[in-house]
């Protein structure tokens, strides 16, 4: 079991990060939250898990340790495997998961690409008492204001990771704002993922 990486950041992509240890540079598929607190060249360490299979050997990394409790939790439901709990937490902070499973909160969990009502059922159902206690504090920081903030600061650390600069940066954030508004309008958290990957294009397209 790898539980941690520490080493320079070598690369970025919108999916993971290459982590130089021991001038071996290793990939760590992560959420772009996670992605979005990297710099290329820059000293990171990462919570991680290692996922086993016949024909390959994939590390996933995390934030926090908290992050990797919850992403490994997760895949004890039936039909959870680790690409989906990745989704998870890229649409949802853990705690924001530990609050949707305690409440049965389906139309959060819903948002999550790849789980449908049946789904959600089943993993509030196997999962309700396992999460841990949600902590209303952060819940209510996913709303209003701040969470229209986060986004901006995600989507846009995000570009400068992948090296562009502040100017191009905020370029391609104030594009996909649209994206975003409709989203918080509709009482949806901004996914991170698709705004990252809309001002990505809007970048190759100047």
């Amino acid at each position: 079991m790898i539980a941690s990486v520490n080493g320079t950041v070598a690369a970025i992509a919108p999916d993971a990060a290459v982590i130089e240890v021991g001038g071996v540079g290793v990939l760590t598929h992560c959420t772009p939250g996670t992605l979005a607190t990297l710099r290329v060249g820059e000293q990171a360490r990462l919570a991680t898990s290692l996922v086993v299979r016949e024909e390959s050997l994939t590390l996933y990394g995390f934030a926090t340790d908290d992050e990797r409790a919850v992403f490994e939790l997760l895949q004890t439901a039936s039909g959870v495997g680790p690409k989906l709990a990745l989704s998870m937490l890229a649409v949802h902070t853990p705690n924001a998961l530990r609050v949707a499973v305690a409440s049965a909160d389906l139309k959060a969990l819903t948002k999550v690409p790849g789980i449908g009502q049946k789904g959600a059922q089943r993993i509030v159902l196997e999962l309700k008492d396992r999460l841990g206690t949600p902590e209303e504090a952060v819940t209510a920081a996913l709303h209003g204001e701040t969470r229209a903030a986060l986004w901006r600061e995600q989507v846009h650390s995000g570009l400068v990771g992948l090296g562009y600069s502040g100017k191009d940066a905020d370029e391609a954030v104030a594009a996909v704002e649209p994206q975003a508004d409709a989203d918080l309008a509709a009482g949806r958290q901004p996914q991170i993922a698709a705004l990252l990957k809309a001002a990505l294009r809007a970048l190759s397209v100047r």
